[in-house]
C-alpha cells in the first residue's frame, strides 16, 4: 500500500512508519521541511492546512491510506476531507484517550466508555475532530477510523505529569531538585511504549474491518504515579528521588494551567481494556514492560548527551509548583 503520513517524523509516528515501511510499504511523509525524513521515505514537502498546496503537492500521488497524527482542531480535519474526499481506502485520524470523560465512570475504559473531557480543551476539540469526521463517514461514506492513544513513550521521553519529551524530568531527578505526582501517587496510570503502540496502529493500515470503528491501543501494565517516578530514578541510578505528594486540588488552584493535564488526564485513573484492538490485530501485543522502555531511554540519552534538551516551560513548572507548597511549610 501507498501511506501518507501527515506528521511522520514525531514520537508516536515515527515507529509506526518504520514497521509499515520493514512490511513492504511505501511510506510517504507530508512535511513542512523542517524535519528531515528518512531517506527511505518519500517526503512530500506543503503547509498541511492549506488544501490548495497540499493538493499541488500530493498531484500524481493517490495514497490508499491517509494517517493524520497532528489533527488538532476540526479545521485540520476539514482541510484533509476537502483534500482527499473518498478516494482514499482508509482514512484514520490519530485523537486521545483523554477525550473519554474524565474521571471514567468505570474500569476499565473502554471504547464504549461515553467522550467528554469538561477540564481540557485539547481534548475537546480531538473530539470536535472526531465528531465531524463521523458525520462525513454517515453522510459521505468517508472511510474513517479513530485511534486514541493515551501516555505514550518513546526512548527520548521521560513520562511525567507535566511534559514528557526531553530530558528535564531526568535532570531534576538527577539533581536532587523536586518534582511531584498528583495527590498521594497511587492513582493508576498505563504508559505505552511507541514500539507497542505502532503494532497495534500498524495492522489497522488497510484492514477493511476497522473502517467506521474506533480504538484505543494501549499496554495492559498500569502503575501509580510513585511507581513511575522510582522506576525513572532506578533507571537513572537515583537513590531517593524528591517526589513530592500534592492534592491535584491545590495545583489546580495555584496553577490553572495544570486543570487540564491533571483533572483533563493524569490525575484520573487511566486503566483500558484493549479486547478490541486485539480482536481486530491479533498480533497485538505490549511486550515491552515500563521498567524496561525507561532504562533504553536512559541508554539512548548517554550515548547522545548532546541531546539532552531541557524544556524550559516544564522546569519551571516544576519549580513553582514545588517551592509553593514547601513554602507552606508542607
Amino acid at each position: 500500500m501507498r501511506i501518507l503520513f501527515i506528521g511522520g517524523t514525531g514520537n508516536l509516528s515515527t515507529d509506526t512508519a518504520a514497521l509499515l515501511h520493514r512490511r513492504g510499504h511505501e511510506i510517504i511523509v507530508l512535511t513542512r521541511g523542517r524535519s528531515e525524513a528518512p531517506p527511505a521515505y518519500r517526503a512530500v514537502v506543503a503547509d498541511r492546512k492549506d488544501a490548495a498546496a497540499m493538493r499541488a503537492a500530493l498531484a500524481g500521488v493517490k495514497p490508499d491510506v491517509v494517517m493524520n497524527f497532528i489533527g488538532y482542531e476540526p479545521a485540520d480535519v476539514q482541510t484533509d476531507h476537502a483534500v482527499f474526499g473518498n478516494d482514499i481506502r482508509q482514512y484514520i485520524f490519530i485523537s486521545t484517550a483523554a477525550a473519554y470523560v474524565k474521571p471514567p465512570p468505570r474500569l476499565p475504559i473502554t471504547e464504549e466508555t461515553p467522550l467528554g473531557n469538561a477540564f481540557w480543551d485539547y481534548a475537546r476539540k480531538k473530539h470536535q475532530c472526531e465528531d465531524w469526521l463521523r458525520d462525513q463517514a454517515a453522510r459521505t461514506r468517508f472511510p474513517l477510523t479513530i485511534v486514541r492513544p493515551s501516555h505514550t513513550y518513546g526512548p527520548r521521553w521521560f513520562p511525567n505529569v507535566v511534559s514528557s519529551a526531553g530530558y528535564t524530568f531526568a535532570a531534576r531527578l538527577e539533581s536532587g531538585r523536586p518534582v511531584f505526582v498528583p495527590d498521594d501517587g497511587e492513582n493508576p496510570w498505563t504508559l505505552t511504549a511507541t514500539s507497542d503502540f505502532a503494532v497495534g496502529l500498524a495492522g489497522l493500515a488497510g484492514n477493511e474491518r476497522a473502517i467506521g470503528e474506533a480504538f484505543h491501543i494501549t499496554s495492559d501494565e498500569a502503575l501509580t504515579w510513585n511507581q513511575i517516578v522510582a522506576e525513572t530514578a532506578a533507571a537513572l541510578g537515583v537513590a531517593s528521588p524528591r517526589a513530592l505528594r500534592i492534592p491535584t486540588e491545590w495545583i489546580c488552584e495555584r496553577f490553572p494551567k495544570l486543570i487540564g493535564p491533571l483533572k483533563g488526564d493524569k490525575a484520573r485513573p487511566g486503566v483500558f481494556d484493549n479486547a478490541k484492538i486485539k480482536r481486530f490485530v491479533p498480533e497485538f501485543v505490549c511486550r515491552k514492560p515500563f521498567r524496561e522502555g525507561i532504562r533504553e531511554s536512559v541508554a539512548w540519552f548517554r550515548q547522545h548527551p548532546d541531546k539532552k534538551w531541557i524544556n524550559a516551560d516544564a522546569d519551571a513548572t516544576y519549580e513553582a509548583v514545588t517551592a509553593a507548597w514547601l513554602a507552606e511549610g508542607r
